[in-house]
């Protein structure tokens, strides 16, 4: 199974603030055993939303876009890991051994990605192949 554990914006990270050298350095050593242990697929911090934008769709022809920072901070995000593990249980242990030296992460979130066979029927055959050669596309991007 993968998750994406996603770890909520704090006032400090919003602000721009960086990590100190220490919680950087601590990071890197949870990164490090993520990786060392074969669950890690991805993992980025993010720019603080006054950096971003927003493009919300319905109710007019044109999607209409806003431009960051955008309120409540508790809502956004600040960066993300992708996990592969074998249940929400297992996500749960490593998230709760992320470093927090300068306490600035307040919360964080696990969610399970979607695999096919969450779509049922509905997800046919050939939308699968199609999804897997974007995929295999998209890899070569990276």
């Amino acid at each position: 199974m993968r998750f994406m554990v996603i770890m909520k914006a704090s006032e400090e990270s919003e602000a721009g603030q960086v990590p100190s050298t220490e919680l950087l350095a601590e990071m890197g050593k949870f990164n490090e055993d993520l990786v060392r242990a074969g669950v890690m697929l991805a993992g980025e911090g993010l720019q603080p939303s006054s950096q971003g934008a927003r493009v919300r769709f319905g109710g007019t022809a044109e999607p209409a876009v806003l431009d960051g920072p955008f309120a409540e901070t508790k809502e956004l995000i600040a960066g993300f890991w992708i996990l592969q593990v074998r249940s929400l249980e297992e996500a749960v242990e490593w998230v709760k051994r992320t470093p927090n030296t300068d306490g600035a992460h307040h919360e964080i979130e696990i969610r399970r990605i979607s695999e096919a066979e969450d779509f049922g029927d509905n997800f046919t055959p050939e939308l699968q192949e199609a999804e897997e050669k974007l995929r295999k596309a998209a890899e070569k991007n990276g």
